[in-house]
């Protein structure tokens, strides 16, 4: 059993900040902020990038090759896509997710002028009262679903009024509860999960004084759920690159429900062999609860690096999530396995003189 050193109390509380805060891809400014203060608290030297993701930078005996740990603060969301004559909206999905898990949701459309509109995301035909039976066979597609704004309108002009446009972003709520059993409920905790297991290992590393063998460049990107991911973050001198992100709990799949998963494969390939086997390493010399998994419909930070043809070694951790990109759940065990996971991985030696 391994003795972690992990600060449960600081990782839940960031946890539950992160998911207070609206972050869609495309309007990540909010949680970037929140994460470079967080930086800040801790001495921690950092950058905006010109799209405004993090690169933050732990110093270690080696200057070159450097290690990055990449996360992603963008989370899933949707757009004002028409305004309908009703005084409803069609909306579009940001981000790969079904409009099943859109159905009832609780949202936030922000507007241009700063304003922000509250509604709810429903079907077309949203009344049993009315639509009868018919309310079981409407198609599972987004174009089945409108949003219901909470404001005193009826056609497409009143909309307007209030400052509403094509092309505003829809957050959608989290509804994030902590169980006295160890699990959060929510929406979003991919991969803000992730960024609270990132920011704990740091503080760990910081607050034990550890002297790092090589350089780690922490990368907060902020449109991983688009699929573009670490590639405009990256600095040429990256050797290795370790993903944090969440990994399936389903039927068919390996990964821990309680402890860290190294992924080994997921829709772009294998991930490097040589670091996935220093990180399972890495777990056994240090008591992690760990397992290994491979990704059918996944793709993360580290594969679009890998795919914009940066020459690093690259792998994937990840916490165990149930109904991932739908109504998500998962346990702060396995935050905190990935996180020690992260600072035993600071703390090796370079993966070539390993």
């Amino acid at each position: 059993m391994s003795v972690s050193h992990i600060d449960r109390q600081y990782l839940s509380a960031v946890l539950a900040k992160l998911l207070t805060i609206d972050s869609p891809t495309g309007m990540t400014e909010a949680a970037v902020a929140f994460v470079c203060e967080e930086l800040r608290d801790m001495g921690i030297s950092f950058e905006l990038t010109r799209r405004g993701a993090i690169r933050a930078t732990v110093p270690g005996t080696q200057q070159v090759d450097h290690r990055a740990v990449a996360v992603h603060l963008d989370t899933l969301g949707a757009m004002v896509k028409q305004i309908k004559d009703n005084g409803r909206l069609e909306v579009s999905m940001i981000g790969h997710w079904s409009s099943r898990f859109a159905e009832g949701a609780r949202v936030t459309v922000y507007t241009d002028n700063g304003k922000t509109v509250r509604g709810t995301i429903l079907t077309i035909k949203a009344s049993g009262h009315t639509y009868n039976t018919e309310i079981e066979s409407q198609p599972v597609t987004w174009e089945q679903l409108e949003l219901r704004l909470d404001a005193r309108v009826s056609n497409g002009d009143d909309v307007r009024a209030l400052g509403v446009n094509v092309g505003d972003m829809v957050a959608v709520d989290t509804n994030a509860e902590f169980t006295d059993s160890g699990f959060v409920v929510s929406r979003h905790l991919d991969d803000k999960a992730g960024v609270a297991a990132v920011l704990a290992a740091i503080r760990s590393v910081v607050t034990g004084t550890m002297t790092l063998p090589v350089t780690c460049k922490f990368l907060f990107t902020i449109a991983e759920e688009v699929g573009l991911g670490a590639p405009h973050i990256l600095d040429d001198d990256i050797a290795e690159l370790v993903a944090v992100d969440n990994g399936t709990v389903a039927p068919e799949q390996n990964t821990s429900e309680y402890g860290v998963t190294i992924a080994m494969k997921d829709m772009s390939g294998p991930f490097d062999r040589k670091l996935n086997r220093h990180l399972l390493d890495l777990c056994e010399a240090n008591g992690i609860e760990h397992a290994r998994d491979v990704f059918k419909f996944y793709l993360s930070d580290v594969s679009a690096a890998l795919k914009a043809g940066y020459d690093a070694r690259g792998s994937l951790i990840c916490f165990g999530l149930d109904a991932s990109h739908g109504h998500e759940r998962a346990h702060i065990d396995s935050f905190v396995a990935v996180a020690d996971l992260l600072v035993a991985y600071l703390q090796s030696p370079p993966l070539d003189q390993a």
